[in-house]
Parts: C-alpha cells; sequence; structure tokens
C-alpha cells in the first residue's frame, strides 16, 4: 500500500505552519493532525489530580517479585460525568504504577482478558530480547505472559505501553500506559522529595466523540477493527505487507487531541505544601511534543533538572521551560516555598493553542516543614561514565518519507527508505562495542531505541542541547537535523527494535529491526 505524499505531508505542514524539508531552522511545533471532540469539553482545573499508588507483588521470594495484571475493557469516569470505555492494564487509566529495586529481579504475569492482541513493552528496560516487547510478540485474548525483567540498570523512571504490531497508536490512546519506577540505594540516599511529594506526571492529549468515547481516526469503524488476522505482520524480504493499520490515512502525520489528561484526569489540579516537590514527568503522547512552564513563574529556576530516561544526572540543571518529546521523562524538583499559601500556579504548554495550551493547577495550600535540600546544595547527584567513541564504527538511521521511485517503501514512514521488517535486521550489533549512530531526520521525529540507553553527543555536529544530557533512551530530533548518539548494548543477545515514537508513525512502518550478537 503506497501512502499519499499530499496525506503525509498536507496535513503537518498546513496543520503547524511547519516547513518539513531540508529545514535546518527549528522552531517549537507539531507534526500531526488535531482530532476535535464532539462534546462540550470539561471546566479546567476542577478535578482533583490522581497519585498513581504502587501495585503490591502478588509473591515475593528470594527469586524476585512477581507482579500480576489483568488487562481488561473497562468503562471509566475519565471525563466528569461521562463514561468511556477504556483498554486497561489493571482496570485503572493509566495502569498500576510499578515499584521495583535495582538487582532484584521482577516477573510481571499478563493475562489479556481484552478483545484485542496485545504487546507489553517495558520502555527503557535492560531486558531479555523475549520480554521486551517485539511487535509480533503478541499475547492473544484469553492468553498470559509473562515478562522477566533482571533489574540490572540503575533508579530511573519508565514506563510501560502496548507495543502491537501496527496498533501501537490506537491501543495506547485507548488507555494501555503505565508508569514503572526503578530505585535504588544511591538514588534513596539523595536528600530529594519523597513521599506524597514525589509523584509521577503522565501527560496525554486525546479527544473523544459526542458519545465520550475516545475519537480516535481508526482505519477500520467501529469500536475496533477486524482483528481477525492477529499476525498484523509484514512479509518477510520483499517488504510487502498486509495494510491494515490503527489509524486511517488522514492521519498518518500524528493523531493530536483537544483534552489534555495528566495522570488520567482532564487538566487537574493539586493542593500543594509550600514546600518542594519531585516530579517524574512523562510525555505519554501520540504525537504531541510539549514544551512546559509555570505560570507565574518562580523567582529561581522553575525546573531544576535531576534525571532523565535513564536515571540520574550527575548534577542539576536548571531550566525555565522544558521541551519534552513523546516517551521522554524528565525527573524534575520544583520548589513552591517562593509562592504565597492560596496562590495558583498553573504549568502551560508553549506550543499548546486553545485547549491544550494548559496542563494542570497547582493551589499552594500550606506553609509546611521541608526536610528535602534546597536545590542549589545539592551537588553532585551521580556519575556517569562517558562512553569512549574512540575508534567506534558509525552508522546512520533515516527518518523520513520513503523513496517515492521505490515499490517498497513509497511514500511510507521509513528507516533508510526501509519499511519495517520483523524477520531482517538492519543491524547486527555487537555486544559491549560502543557505535556512533547518526539520527537524520526530515520532520520531528522522537528516536527511542530498545534495549539500552546512549548518550547524546551533538547536534548538527555541535554542542548538546539543552535537554539531551545524561543517559537517553528517546531523543526529539527536529527538522532537517542530525542527531549523534553513543550507544552500547550489553547482556542481552537477540533481536529489538529502533523506531520514531509519534505513534502514527511508528504504526506506519518507521521502525528497524536490529540483532545484538
Amino acid at each position: 500500500m503506497r501512502l499519499s505524499r499530499r496525506a503525509l505531508l498536507a496535513g503537518a505542514a498546513g496543520a503547524t505552519g511547519l516547513a518539513v524539508s531540508g529545514c535546518s531552522d527549528w522552531s517549537p511545533s507539531q507534526t500531526g493532525e488535531l482530532v476535535k471532540s464532539g462534546l462540550e469539553l470539561p471546566k479546567r482545573f476542577q478535578v482533583p489530580l490522581p497519585v498513581p499508588q504502587p501495585l503490591r507483588p502478588a509473591s515475593t521470594s528470594a527469586a524476585g517479585d512477581v507482579f500480576e495484571i489483568v488487562q481488561r475493557e473497562v468503562e471509566l469516569e475519565i471525563l466528569p460525568g461521562v463514561r468511556t470505555t477504556a483498554l486497561t492494564y489493571g482496570g485503572t487509566f493509566p495502569g498500576p504504577l510499578l515499584e521495583t529495586r535495582t538487582g532484584r529481579p521482577a516477573t510481571i504475569k499478563h493475562r489479556n482478558a481484552m478483545p484485542v492482541p496485545s504487546v507489553v513493552h517495558l520502555h527503557g528496560g535492560h531486558t531479555p530480547s523475549d520480554s521486551d516487547g517485539f511487535p509480533t510478540d503478541l499475547v492473544e485474548p484469553g492468553a498470559d505472559r509473562s515478562y522477566t525483567y533482571p533489574m540490572t540498570q540503575r533508579a530511573s523512571t519508565l514506563w510501560y505501553h502496548d507495543h502491537r504490531m501496527d496498533f501501537t497508536g490506537e491501543q495506547v490512546y485507548r488507555g494501555l500506559v503505565g508508569v514503572h519506577l526503578i530505585r535504588d540505594d544511591e538514588d534513596d540516599a539523595l536528600p530529594l522529595p519523597k513521599d506524597e511529594r514525589e509523584i509521577p506526571l503522565v501527560i496525554v492529549d486525546r479527544s473523544f466523540d459526542e458519545h465520550g468515547q475516545f475519537a480516535y481516526p481508526a482505519a477500520v469503524p467501529g469500536r475496533y477493527a477486524d482483528h481477525g488476522d492477529h499476525s498484523g505482520h509484514h512479509g518477510g524480504g520483499s517488504n510487502s505487507r498486509d495494510p491494515q493499520f490503527g489509524a486511517d490515512d488522514g492521519h498518518v502525520e500524528g493523531v493530536l487531541g483537544d483534552v489534555i489528561l495528566v495522570n488520567g484526569a482532564p487538566w487537574p489540579v493539586l493542593e500543594v505544601d509550600a514546600a518542594r516537590y519531585r516530579f517524574r514527568i512523562l510525555n505519554g503522547c501520540n504525537a504531541r511534543r510539549l514544551d512546559l512552564a509555570l505560570d507565574p513563574a518562580p523567582p529561581r529556576r522553575t525546573f531544576v533538572q535531576v534525571g532523565s530516561d535513564g536515571g540520574l544526572l550527575e548534577k542539576p540543571i536548571g531550566h525555565d521551560h522544558l521541551v519534552v518529546a513523546q516517551a521522554e521523562r524528565f525527573d524534575v524538583v520544583v520548589d513552591f516555598s517562593s509562592y504565597d499559601v492560596g496562590q495558583e500556579v498553573t504549568m502551560v504548554n508553549r506550543i499548546g493553542s486553545g485547549s491544550t495550551a494548559q496542563i494542570m493547577r497547582f493551589v499552594v495550600a500550606r506553609k509546611a516543614t521541608d526536610d528535602s535540600a534546597p536545590t542549589d546544595k545539592l551537588g553532585r547527584l551521580s556519575t556517569i561514565e562517558p562512553l569512549d567513541t574512540s575508534g567506534a564504527r558509525r552508522r546512520l538511521w533515516k527518518f523520513g518519507k520513503g523513496d517515492p521511485s521505490s515499490d517498497s517503501s513509497g511514500d511510507a514512514w521509513t528507516v533508510n527508505n526501509k519499511l519495517f521488517d520483523p524477520e531482517e535486521p538492519q543491524a547486527r550489533v555487537p555486544l559491549g562495542e560502543v557505535e556512533i549512530w547518526r539520527f537524520r531526520s526530515d520532520m520531528f521525529h522522537p528516536v527511542h531505541v530498545h534495549l539500552d540507553p546512549f548518550q547524546v553527543l551533538s547536534r548538527h555536529g555541535k554542542e548538546l542541547g539543552d535537554f539531551d544530557h545524561g543517559w537517553k533512551d528517546t531523543v526529539d530530533v527536529r527538522p532537517g537535523e542530525e542527531v549523534e548518539v553513543a550507544v552500547r548494548f550489553t547482556q542481552h543477545r537477540g533481536r529489538y527494535v529502533l523506531h520514531c515514537h509519534n505513534l502514527e508513525h511508528e504504526d506506519r512502518m518507521m521502525m528497524a529491526a536490529f540483532e545484538t550478537v
């Protein structure tokens, strides 16, 4: 199936005013098409922020912890007074908060009680290949699967989500997302905000139809597509494929919603003490990038970043705002002590408009003692080993439209002008060796690499961007940019993928398999 260049480009450029070909000037924007809700949107800042609570293990032993999650379709009250059918982990949206510890293995037993197949990917996890959530490793309706996570990685903010071939965008949109925090002694010992002042913030955008259901522009009308052929996978070396996708042809550039949800609630409000808080921020949107700030801004830096995708930074970094691409995580401290009691502080999205220009609200409710350290007194947080790139092999990964002259790629989203072929890896990478990977992009493509994090080396051969520090597993590659990263895979042999985390791009073939050997 050949995708129309008009469908790919007209929506993105027309909706965002973005020049998409050969553009090296970056402006905060989107690649995607807005879906408008069919009902009246609720008033903002009326719903309390839900705070996810950790799921207790079903069993523990010297061998590790075992958690059990039933994936099921339920009705939830996401918008006040409205019932929405959602696909869920454990009956909630987002799914239950998982907390594990470095060095203590965890097994997550998933049972699929939904009417559609699923695949679970621990995003950012250092996992064996058979537990990584390869897009064709389906868990059919009625089946079980145990995912084994050795937890041989440092403390970090991970998340888990559906990764089903061709339908990741639709199934994540309908609710299959959750947070997984890894903890360790190093992180625990730091004088950072803890307990009720450490809160995950899962930010997503969604739209709802006139009946209050998720308004995902599905390629096949009805509640779900006809999933009689559950394989959904592409052909072998020919790169042919069954032309069945989640989103329709009018939304191949990405699906943008007009309702902002944080931890599953629309534009929520959180009462806070006049103290420091640690927020684990996740952009869980399908296609929407975010530029977060506080209004009014505090007298000092708005956000003090202490960690990124792969855990703690070496030292804190202050930011007046955060540009967060899809799937990126920012571990930040916000100090509310400079605000007056009773003051309202709004988290805004500087590249949103209308209903998407605001995220949530904080109300400073009371004075309180604070056992955490002032952010300017934190000092060194951790030690990060710089990867030695001398003599490293270099690989180029081009993310963009396919070659129109090619029968195999047409105008589809591709990596290196190739459609995703799960049977044919584009690279075989030796374990333990450092390589330099160059990600080159035509539009906004947040690039995610499975198995191990990487270190960003440069953008266009220059220094790092403001948000590129620490260990990353997803990097925001902007129109016309080339980002260099150093990668080193360890411990686990097998097949993995790298892909664009605009989920509609991913579903439309913008993935590449690689094999660690």
